[in-house]
């Protein structure tokens, strides 16, 4: 489904199993033969890694053991016109690799608690080489992507180009551990935009060095070893963690049978139209809140309406690059913040500045992920595969807002989701194009899906009343 505005405009996203690409000429840039062989001798790095990488090694390693898939690739796509030179790209994608830290290491899983870094020393051992792919069913095309090598591989991330008579499609596919949503502008600002300045004659313009990812997994573990049962920040995660029941919030519809390996879904929807959400952002800033706040009340108030739940426990993942090198650099650099929202079903308004309050208040705990206080405090639970997180982006709000106003126009930019066995609930909410969207990674079952599209058809009847000026000082009526 497209979310946006429109194909020419908008942003796809599907599953791998909705990405059946017309027939063309199929190249992907995949590790040398050397260069596998130089990272299997690279040398252990003192490098710690960082929290949502120990957290993804330990989730893939959890699923494998329980006979389960673990979903973990982040793809996405996009067109360019002409035909691909070959050598070109294969200079752009290189560079790329050999500029980002994060791609030098790879990681020996030996137990949950023996986790080895390996670091290639030398960037220039880093080869990806060009192959030719032959013809493929969609079957096929599928079981290649999904083909590539899993994160205890370090060559976990493959990129290629289908060429057609007029254009071709670029493609990377990359494990999670190495990157988050910023790949979008990231990927696109570097390698596509590298290869256009090049094919067009031009020399490229001295970049400034990316930020090292080695550097803040430092900066990270830095900060956590300095922590104790009682630092503040420490005690509040142990707050909502026992004010939820002892753990992270579960989703509160069923989900279904989840130690069974039915692979994951996608559920796109749009919540609100180019007017709607003009009409809610000026409805959330007269609340004294954000829209991000008002998502997170509106998503509040639509578990009342389904529960009768009178608080609202959240997760948020958020960016914790901090300077200009870091913006512009490859790498996992999320947390994850807890937030509490206090629900009152008769005002929007106080909803709405509950949620921004606890929001604001808490960006700190995203310097400390629940592994680490699980440590400090066992008494507390690990969360579980109905564990459910929120992620809002704005696409005209930087990084991506660049990215968006010079690529997407005609592009034909895609994004696919991992359709393998989901590590949690997730909630994607993107306001693209002044359109604000949602799409959720569920476990394929009839019962997780029923339970995510009433929850939807809630959010969505929220939305609309608080759009349409209902919202103040009105019961809530699902019907509404």
């Amino acid at each position: 489904m497209f979310v946006g505005a429109g194909p020419a405009h908008g942003l796809f996203v599907g599953t791998v199993y909705d990405w059946a690409p017309e027939t063309g000429r199929i190249v992907s840039w995949q590790a040398s033969p050397t260069s596998l062989a130089k990272a299997r001798q690279a040398p252990i790095s003192d490098v710690p890694l960082s929290a949502m990488q120990e957290a993804h090694l330990r989730g893939f390693s959890r699923y494998a053991a329980r006979g389960l898939d673990y979903a973990r690739l982040v793809i996405g796509t996009g067109d360019e016109p002409g035909r691909c030179d070959i050598r070109t790209m294969s200079y752009v994608i290189n560079s790329h690799l050999r500029r980002h830290k994060t791609y030098h290491s790879w990681f020996e899983y030996e137990d949950a608690d023996n986790i080895v870094r390996h670091t290639i020393v030398e960037p220039a051992d880093i080869e990806f080489v060009p192959i030719r792919q032959g013809n493929m069913t969609p079957t096929e095309w599928h079981q290649f992507v999904l083909s590539t090598p899993d994160p205890v591989e370090w060559d976990c991330f493959r990129f290629g180009i289908i060429q057609r008579e007029d254009h071709f499609t670029i493609f990377a596919i990359v494990d999670h551990l190495h990157c988050d949503p910023t790949i979008i502008a990231g990927l696109y600002t570097e390698i596509v935009m590298n290869y256009r300045v090049l094919v067009a004659g031009r020399a490229l313009v001295q970049a400034p060095p990316a930020a090292s990812h080695d550097d803040f997994c430092i900066r990270e573990q830095q900060h956590v070893s300095s922590l104790t049962l009682d630092s503040a920040q420490v005690r509040r995660w142990i707050e909502f963690a026992e004010n939820n029941g002892g753990t992270l919030p579960d989703f509160p519809l069923p989900l279904g049978d989840l130690s069974q390996a039915t692979g994951g879904d996608l559920v796109v929807d749009r919540l609100m139209d180019q007017d709607q959400t003009a009409e809610f952002e000026s409805r959330c800033i007269a609340a004294g809140a954000r829209v991000s706040g008002g998502l997170f009340a509106c998503i509040a108030l639509a578990q009342h309406e389904l529960t009768g739940a009178t608080t609202y426990y959240g997760l948020a993942p958020t960016d914790k690059r901090r300077s200009l090198a870091e913006f512009s650099t490859m790498g996992w650099f999320t947390g994850v913040v807890p937030f509490t929202v206090p629900v009152n079903p008769t005002s929007f308004e106080e909803t709405a500045r509950a949620a921004q309050a606890s929001f604001d208040s808490n960006l700190d705990l995203a310097n400390v992920s629940f592994n680490e206080i699980l440590k400090l405090a066992p008494w507390l639970r690990a969360w579980g595969p109905n564990c459910t997180m929120v992620n809002y982006m704005d696409a005209g709000l930087p990084p991506f807002s660049a990215t968006v106003a010079s690529h997407m126009k005609d592009a034909n930019v895609s994004i696919y989701c991992d359709p393998r066995d989901p590590a949690h609930l997730y909630f994607s909410v993107i306001r693209l194009f002044d359109e604000v969207s949602m799409w959720v990674n569920l476990p394929k079952n009839p019962i997780a899906k029923d339970s995510v599209t009433r929850y939807l058809q809630a959010m969505k009847s929220v939305l609309k009343r608080v759009a349409d000026g209902r919202r103040a000082n009105q019961a809530i009526e699902l019907s509404g």
